[in-house]
């Protein structure tokens, strides 16, 4: 596997502060919008804003998917939420933090510690994390569901 990947993406502008996302690479668009905390934003479209949260959280996903996967580690769910927490530092708005409040199933309690294990390094290894300034937090809880038959 090659250590170097592209990825490419093109916005085009619509109206007001709007415009649509896409890439070569893939089958859909995403509108996209200025949010509408900021002058003439526009509710109920992603902004870039979401996006940045919404890429720290995929990635912890398909992380945590793939060390699960070579780990063996067998789970019932995962899910995971992230709030971004943009605030103005030095005169500049930044996403300051992300929090992840991952959540993973399990069937049993005995795997409570290697789930543990598995979630602190997707999120250590997180490519997408590791690529930006914000203060990551991790929140991860582990929930043991028994199997009912």
């Amino acid at each position: 596997m090659s250590t170097e990947h592209f990825y490419e993406v093109s916005v085009n502008w619509q109206s007001d502060r709007k415009g649509v996302m896409n890439s070569p690479a893939l089958n859909t668009t995403i509108e996209v919008a200025t949010p509408p905390e900021f002058p003439k934003g526009i509710e109920g479209i992603w902004s870039p804003e979401h996006l940045l949260v919404a890429a720290v959280n995929s990635c912890l996903m398909t992380t945590f998917l793939s060390i699960a996967e070579s780990s063996k580690l067998n789970f019932a769910s995962f899910s995971s939420k992230a709030i971004g927490k943009l605030e103005i530092i030095d005169g500049k708005y930044m996403m300051s933090e992300i929090t992840l409040i991952p959540v993973v199933t399990i069937s049993d309690e005995h795997n409570k510690e290697r789930v543990e294990r598995v979630l602190q390094k997707s999120e250590t290894n997180c490519l997408i994390s590791n690529s930006i300034k914000s203060k990551i937090i991790f929140n991860p809880e582990i929930k043991v569901k028994s199997l009912q038959h």
